[in-house]
């Protein structure tokens, strides 16, 4: 059980039979005599993303909770739950959309290198890989001269995503997309 002053970014603790993850922590230093330092922290619920925000003292208690990655890749969508694979034993685990709504966009079947967190066996939460790689399936046709301009056009993939790349690319095209940013990287 970690006390408050332990507490680190992305460690999952339970507060009142609900599981929150720790997004961000303000430490506070009051001058006053005999004052404790106090921790404000910033928690997002799993699943489901609410926020919750607590002050602690330095010595304050929490209930860790035993969170276990495991890489998977994502397999397919069935109604409001989407199933993932183990890469090691292939069990599959299913996510509710809520819980992923922002990664949802991000995803293509038969994607590897997702890393799955699990308590107690049941999935909470996936973290995508850093940049993923797409292909252009609908855009407008491209300048040949634009190459050398900071114009972009709109373009479309295959899941239904649409971001903004640069004039030149053309449809069939595979690009970089940075999945924390949602914007183009780069050409694949």
């Amino acid at each position: 059980m970690p006390k408050a002053s332990e507490l680190k970014r992305n460690q999952v603790v339970d507060i009142d039979g609900k599981l929150m993850v720790v997004q961000q922590i303000d430490v506070r230093n009051p001058t006053a005599r005999g004052a404790s330092t106090l921790y404000r922290v910033r928690f997002s619920q799993l699943p489901g993303g609410g926020k919750h925000e607590a002050t602690y003292t330095g010595d304050d208690i929490l209930k860790d909770v035993a969170l276990e990655r495991r890489t998977a890749s994502y397999l397919y969508r069935e109604d409001n739950l989407y199933y993932f694979m183990d890469a090691e034993d292939y069990s599959q685990y299913g996510i509710e959309a809520d819980a992923i709504e922002s990664q949802v966009p991000f995803l293509l079947e038969n994607m590897e290198g997702i890393m799955v967190s699990l308590v107690d066996g049941q999935a909470i939460s996936i973290q995508l890989p850093t940049v993923v790689v797409m292909e252009i399936v609908e855009t407008v046709p491209g300048m040949k001269a634009a190459s050398a301009t900071g114009r972009t056009k709109a373009a479309k993939f295959a899941n239904g995503l649409e971001i903004q790349v640069p004039e030149y690319l053309e449809v069939g095209e595979k690009v970089k997309i940075n999945t924390e940013t949602g914007k183009f990287s780069s050409r694949a």
